[in-house]
C-alpha cells in the first residue's frame, strides 16, 4: 500500500457538557484531567436560552483535544467502556467518527469517586491521510483532491484493524 494512502488519527476530542458553571463544571474538569492527563478548556454558550437557564458566554462544559499517542491511548481506553461496539451510522461521509459513553465508571480502571460524581462524555475522532497539510497551510492552501479524501469505509476498516472495533 502507498504510504500516502494510510489513514491516521489527526485528533480526538473528549467533551463533557454540564449545562452550567460552578462546582459541577470544576468536577467535570477534574475528571477529564484524570482520564486524559491533560488540562481541559472550558466551552461557553453561544446563545441565551431561558428555558435551560443559560446566558450567552456562560461556561457550560469542558473539552480536551488530544493528538498522536495520547489520542490513541485515550480512544483505546474509552472504547473499552463501550465494549468496542460502534454503529456504522456514527461515521460521517468524511470518515470521522463520534460516539458517547453514558457513565465514566464504565471505563476500566475508573472508580466511583463521591467528590466527582458520575459524568457521561462524547468523543469525536478526526482522521486524515499524509498530505492533508495542504488544506491547513497559510500560504497557497488548496482543497484535498477527491481521490485522496478519506471515505467512511476506509475509516471503518482502520477502526477494525487498529482498535478491534465491532461494527453493528
Amino acid at each position: 500500500m502507498n504510504p500516502m494512502e494510510k489513514v491516521r488519527i489527526n485528533k480526538a476530542t473528549v467533551n463533557i457538557g454540564v449545562g452550567q458553571g460552578g462546582e459541577e463544571l470544576v468536577r467535570a474538569e477534574k475528571l477529564l484531567t484524570n482520564i486524559t492527563g491533560q488540562k481541559p478548556i472550558r466551552t461557553f454558550s453561544k446563545v441565551t436560552n431561558p428555558e435551560f437557564g443559560i446566558r450567552k458566554r456562560q461556561p457550560i462544559g469542558c473539552k480536551v483535544t488530544l493528538r498522536k499517542e495520547k489520542a490513541i491511548d485515550t480512544v483505546k481506553l474509552i472504547l473499552e467502556g463501550i465494549d468496542r461496539k460502534i454503529s456504522a451510522s456514527q461515521f460521517d461521509k468524511q470518515g470521522n467518527v463520534a460516539f458517547g459513553i453514558h457513565e465514566h465508571i464504565d471505563i476500566p480502571g475508573m472508580r466511583y469517586d463521591p467528590d466527582i460524581g458520575i459524568f457521561g462524555m462524547d468523543v469525536a475522532i478526526t482522521f486524515e491521510k499524509p498530505g492533508y497539510r495542504i488544506k491547513r497551510r497559510k500560504i497557497q492552501n488548496k482543497k484535498i483532491p477527491t481521490k485522496h479524501q478519506i471515505t467512511k469505509e476506509e475509516t471503518m476498516e482502520f477502526m477494525k484493524e487498529k482498535f478491534q472495533v465491532k461494527l453493528e
